[in-house]
């Protein structure tokens, strides 16, 4: 069996043409990874968000989802 020689180009361009096609076979669990991902960095942003504020007591915090601000 004759090894076959993957240059730096060509083994770039496998490995690329191997990605795209398992993007495109495999969609639905990358947009579930990636849908999560988003999540994390909003909840992240939002924590870092809430410790430049004031704290908020919980009746405020009640007040705000009832819309009684």
């Amino acid at each position: 069996m004759a090894a076959s020689d993957f240059g730096g180009a060509a083994l770039k361009r496998a490995l690329r043409e191997a990605l795209a096609e398992t993007l495109h076979e495999q969609r639905e669990p990358f947009h579930e990874v990636f849908a999560e991902v988003l999540k994390d960095f909003a909840m992240a942003e939002a924590i870092r968000e809430g410790r430049r504020t004031r704290r908020a007591t919980r009746e405020k915090v009640f007040r705000i989802l009832r819309g009684r601000a």
